[in-house]
């Protein structure tokens, strides 16, 4: 791998150029070794932390490349002459998946960290344009990224990236590149449609306003027709290329009879642009040509501007798809190890990851100990330590030392995929807000048909000469771009916010219903606690040994799928496997191990005894161990609650714990409404005397037992880490199990209806001030077109403030909340 630069004492020049201290690696500028490689260059001798570094500045200086060194404002890396994997960049599967065909050859979108100014992406440019068979290289500092194309005829791709690693550039693949391509063209056509519309837009206005100043009729015909053909060449381009997507637009929507908003632009700027010409080829009083071009323009800018929030919803959804890397270490039985493609990573493999490497797969870490930064995943800024069996997740970054872990997971099974996947399921929806505000839209459309139809009768009556010119501004200036952009653009926005705080929308008016909430219901185990219990106390009866009472019990509850499982998780391996397992919910569980019968739960369930708010172990008569269980709050628990209280929301704890359990955490985080001993069934009776009485419940679980009431809550939000049945019964899923990203969702859904309210108040109220202004012929179409694109422009960044959501990080803090479990 390639190192990272320590740090150096260095001087910049007035050019902004680099100066390397003495005692440094001219190249890179790392400290140098006792024995440094040294070689004279341009008459002078240079000292080197390795001969890698001095390799790498032989070949620049003798490809006469050496200007870098004068250039450059930022230090190279540290070459690497380990390239041993180098050949795997011509395996056929890698090239058929990220490569795509060029004229002449194939082309290939790399990633480099080690390109740090446009020094390094000049030097790039020019080495890897001067190897055989390469077609075209552009190397971008800013991103990262080096677009290579080659003739595979002439040179394998391995050739130049040898070059790449030997000058101190280390290649990756950059994954996720064919939506980011697809992205990058399709805003490169809205650019050019931009650009055209804007340079017709001034063209047409300066000839316009050269025909409007001709008030005394002092112009000769000649020279008026002249301006007006000169007009109309500039404004076709703008109408029919710059114009084409509401042109497409209003196909579409009358192809499936549903008018809306690109048919009123559509026909009001097709109508503006005919009418001209007619007007044009015989010598009528006037043209409006600059109408329909402003409309255009002022259009697309709006347009743009929407996608842009667009973009920002969607950005979380192109960070995971490039987060997972494109090639693995994988560790033979052996020991030695093999780079290998993701594709060929299989579950029980080993992986092993370096420092500063993103994790290939899911799985379970082997040995040792080691940060994970799982921002991605979770929202959460800081790096999470993890010791040997603990999970961790494709896309995350291992940080400060090394890892090997156990593949239990690939491809779209990961969770980094299924994140993805909700993300993509979560921009995608509808909500019924958004489907009523294209209904009005729709219908909008109608009745503006039907005002503008009327105007022109009215004024044809009173004005004839002004008729069509006013009718004209009544439908631009009534066109319900706003109104329709209102909803959306807002959602998208408040969905990419969500996203970078780690909470997913799975329904499509789960974010509405969110901001509704007045009372949110928290589960106990795994959701106010860590989930992580530990055993305190074992004591047994009746000549049971101990040992053998504690293999019992994990025996049962190895396939629970309940948190308390890990209370036991010493004794697992040596457990037997349980069969004929029932749980039942607030009780148990019951198994059988071999001839006999056990029961684990609270003491009326498995021995029939008084429930003292341990976890007992029996046959349903006799009481054969009793285990304490003890817990810890999550480290944000408190903080998420008082800032649900700052909120107004009131809050309630509901848990299938023993009283004492529940009472002691509920006194520790201030809990007044607290219940114990809750099945299923009394948690879901519980919320729905809530909603009797007027409230809406949002219900926070992550356990199985926790599907009914996820579902019968107003709004639900299960925790990441719960029971699959759960998050499916969920209209949120907690992606970070941290709490403090609940009331920052429910805030950032409060702050997405009242935009959604403003920008519907200013849509309405713009058009109720501004269509009889219209009507009144006191606005001109091209001051139509304005106000308009205006009004769309004032809803698009209202709704651009949601983007500017982020993740709340909380600093973990060491609590001692502790409470006896049973099962939740």
């Amino acid at each position: 791998m390639t190192a990272t630069p320590a740090t150096v004492v260095r001087a910049t020049r007035a050019d902004g150029a680099i100066q390397v201290a003495a005692t440094d690696c001219f190249h890179c500028g790392e400290a140098l070794p006792a024995v440094p490689a040294r070689l004279r260059l341009d008459g002078a001798e240079r000292a080197f932390c390795c001969d890698g570094c001095a390799a790498a500045a032989q070949w620049i200086r003798d490809a006469r490349l050496d200007d870098y060194y004068r250039l450059r404002s930022e230090l190279a890396t540290r070459v690497s002459v380990d390239q041993s994997d180098i050949a795997l960049w011509d395996r056929a599967e890698v090239l058929d998946e990220h490569a795509r065909n060029v004229p002449g050859g194939r082309e290939l979108t790399l990633l480099t960290d080690g390109m740090r100014c446009a020094a390094c992406a000049w030097l790039i440019d020019r080495a890897l344009t001067r190897e055989p068979g390469v077609l075209e290289v552009n190397a971008n500092a800013v991103t990262g990224r080096i677009r290579i194309a080659w003739d595979p005829a002439r040179t394998s791709l391995s050739s130049p990236l040898r070059r790449l690693m030997a000058l101190g550039f280390r290649p990756y693949l950059a994954t996720g590149e064919a939506r980011e391509r697809a992205r990058r063209s399709e805003r490169n056509r809205w650019l050019l449609r931009l650009g055209v519309a804007g340079l017709g837009a001034m063209q047409a206005m300066m000839f316009a306003e050269a025909l409007y100043l001709d008030t005394s009729g002092s112009m000769s015909h000649a020279l008026r027709d002249f301006l007006r053909w000169v007009t109309f060449l500039v404004a076709t381009p703008v109408v029919f290329y710059a114009g084409w997507p509401f042109l497409a637009g209003c196909a579409r929507e009358l192809r499936h009879r549903r008018p809306g908003m690109d048919t009123l632009i559509a026909t009001s700027t097709l109508l503006a642009y005919f009418a001209s010409l007619v007007e044009t080829l015989r010598g009528g009083p006037q043209v409006w040509y600059d109408a329909a071009v402003m409309f255009v323009f002022l259009l697309l800018a709006a347009r743009m501007l929407e996608q842009r929030v667009r973009n920002v919803a969607t950005a979380q959804v192109d960070a995971l798809a490039r987060a997972r890397p494109a090639f693995a270490t994988r560790e033979r039985e052996d020991g030695s190890r093999e780079l290998v493609p993701l594709a060929a990573l299989m579950v029980d493999d080993v992986a092993c990851i370096a420092a500063g490497e993103a994790v290939p797969a899911d799985g379970v870490l082997l040995d040792g100990e080691a940060g994970f930064e799982e921002s991605l995943l979770t929202g959460e800024a800081h790096a999470v330590h993890k010791t040997a069996g603990m999970p961790v997740f494709a896309g995350t970054v291992c940080r400060e030392r090394p890892a090997r872990m156990r593949v239990t997971a690939t491809g779209s099974a990961t969770r980094l995929s299924q994140l993805a996947h909700l993300v993509e399921q979560a921009q995608a929806h509808r909500p019924p807000l958004a489907q009523a505000a294209d209904r009005i839209a729709s219908w909008f459309v109608f009745a503006m048909l039907a005002v503008a139809a009327l105007t022109f009768l009215g004024w044809r009556a009173y004005e004839p000469a002004r008729a069509f010119e006013v009718a004209l501004a009544v439908l631009v200036i009534s066109c319900p771009c706003a109104l329709s952009l209102s909803v959306p653009a807002a959602l998208a926005a408040a969905n990419g916010a969500l996203a970078k705080l780690g909470v997913l929308p799975l329904r499509p008016d789960a974010l509405d219903r969110l901001a509704r909430a007045s009372d949110v219901v928290f589960d106990k185990t795994g959701t106010l606690s860590d989930g992580k219990p530990w055993l305190v106390e074992a004591d047994t009866f009746g000549g049971m040994d101990r040992v053998r009472a504690l293999r019992i019990a994990a025996a049962l509850e190895r396939d629970s799928g309940h948190p308390l499982a890990l209370a036991f998780s010493d004794v697992q391996a040596e457990a037997e496997s349980a069969s004929n397992l029932i749980a039942i919910a607030g009780h148990g569980i019951e198994g059988s191990l071999g001839a006999d019968r056990w029961r684990l739960g609270h003491a009326p369930y498995a021995c029939g005894g008084e429930d003292d708010g341990a976890l007992w172990l029996g046959d349903g008569r006799q009481a054969f161990a009793r285990f304490v269980v003890r817990e810890r709050e999550r480290v944000d628990a408190r903080a998420a609650l008082d800032a649900l209280r700052h909120e107004g929301i009131a809050v309630h704890l509901c848990s299938g714990d023993a009283h004492a359990a529940v009472d002691r955490l509920a006194t520790t985080l201030g809990i007044t409404e607290a219940n114990p001993r809750q099945t299923p069934e009394a948690k879901l009776a519980y919320v729905r005397q809530l909603q009797q009485q007027g409230r809406r419940v949002a219900m926070v679980g992550d356990g199985l037992n926790d599907a009914p009431v996820l579902a019968g809550a107003d709004v639900s939000i299960a925790m990441g880490e719960g029971a699959a049945l759960a998050q499916r019964a969920a209209d949120l899923v907690l992606a970070s199990p941290a709490l403090i990203r609940i009331p920052a969702a429910i805030a950032l859904a409060r702050d997405t209806r009242r935009i959604v309210r403003q920008n519907f108040s200013w849509a309405l109220g713009y058009n109720l001030l501004a269509l009889p202004l219209a009507m009144a012929g006191v606005v001109s179409p091209w001051m139509a077109a304005l106000g308009m694109a205006l009004s769309s422009l004032v809803v698009t960044l209202n709704a651009l403030r949601l983007a500017r959501g982020t993740a709340t990080s909380v600093e973990p803090p060491l609590l001692d909340g502790a409470a006896a479990e049973v099962r939740a």
